[in-house]
């Protein structure tokens, strides 16, 4: 439970050659942190060598944001989780830790009272360990956040692309469509998600052996698994701007090929939650389903809107040709 003499939050953003973005971040910032006394900001920087810092750091010091925004210079790139986790620790080690984290994206806006409400609503419900915002596209468009468990099912149904087998598979779809009201759920989108201390004083903190992507769905997994529950809350908005830093969620008629990383974190996910075997018949269900959707898009006409070589990328990524259990488990 909430102590009644240690600061509410701190916020953890971390950025990597957007300091653009993570300026107006901390811009948007301002009224929560007013309205929420003690609150901290951390904007980490994953070794950017573009003078990410200096920008970020002159924009706190012009702003007058020094009292509760600092900037943590990294020595190298480490991913989403190391950056996380840097900032993490100094709240958990500090004298004065903080009741809730927060991992906000840099390439995202915090409309008024978002905070406000993700802390209210954790205050009121104990047994929440994560709470995740809603987020919408500049437009107004709303963005799926709000997750189910990567299962067999699931690669079965991302693969064959079949109306039909969704139907029938629609317990197991990832991204189901989103409740207008707060709700529970497996896993949410890690660009606004709230995290109780106890869950990391539980679990412990990220894994930082993801690069980047599938560190917050092992930290919902892990969490859940010692009794947690996360929730979708929309009544809480930030606005996302897709993939600023990675370029591969940002739309585009020319796919970009994946970078290994989401390969190799997937791959990470399955073995150390499900074990060798489970994530060979993972891989068989994706890969055959894939294989056949690719043969019936050029017989139907459609287009192609995948990424360039996802089909041998990912056969040359599944555990038939990596990554034995015991090298990515352990390390």
């Amino acid at each position: 439970m909430p102590s009644d003499n240690s600061p509410p939050l701190l916020i953890s953003i971390l950025n990597y050659r957007t300091p653009k973005l993570a300026i107006d971040c901390l811009e948007s910032l301002v009224s929560e942190v007013q309205a929420l006394p003690g609150t901290r900001v951390i904007v980490g920087d994953n070794d950017s060598g573009d003078g990410s810092v200096e920008l970020i750091n002159a924009a706190i010091e012009t702003n007058g944001w020094g009292d509760w925004a600092s900037v943590l210079p990294l020595d190298h790139n480490g991913g989403c989780a190391f950056g996380n986790n840097a900032a993490i620790r100094q709240g958990l080690e500090s004298d004065n830790p903080p009741d809730y984290f927060l991992l906000l994206n840099p390439d995202t806006l915090v409309k008024p009272g978002a905070l406000q409400i993700l802390i209210k609503f954790m205050n009121e419900h104990p047994q929440v360990g994560m709470a995740g915002s809603g987020q919408e596209l500049p437009d107004g468009k709303p963005l799926l956040c709000a997750f189910r468990f990567h299962t067999i099912l699931s690669e079965l149904d991302r693969g064959w692309r079949l109306g039909i087998l969704s139907k029938v598979l629609h317990k197991w779809i990832v991204a189901p469509p989103l409740p207008e009201t707060a709700t529970q759920t497996d896993w949410v989108g890690g660009a606004s998600i709230m995290i109780r201390r106890e869950v990391f004083e539980q679990v412990g903190l990220l894994d930082e052996g993801y690069f980047l992507y599938y560190e917050e769905v092992d930290l919902c997994l892990r969490a859940r698994r010692e009794g947690w529950t996360c929730w979708y809350v929309p009544e809480s908005v930030i606005i996302h701007i897709v993939g600023q830093s990675t370029g591969v969620t940002t739309p585009t008629d020319t796919p970009k090929r994946l970078p290994q990383y989401m390969f190799d974190s997937r791959r990470r996910y399955f073995l150390k939650n499900h074990g060798w075997l489970y994530t060979a018949l993972a891989d068989m269900a994706w890969l055959s389903g894939y294989a056949v959707w690719r043969v019936r898009r050029v017989l139907q006409g459609k287009p192609d809107r995948d990424p360039p070589q996802l089909l041998s990328d990912s056969i040359q990524n599944s555990v038939f040709f990596k990554a034995k259990l015991d090298q990515i488990a352990k390390s």
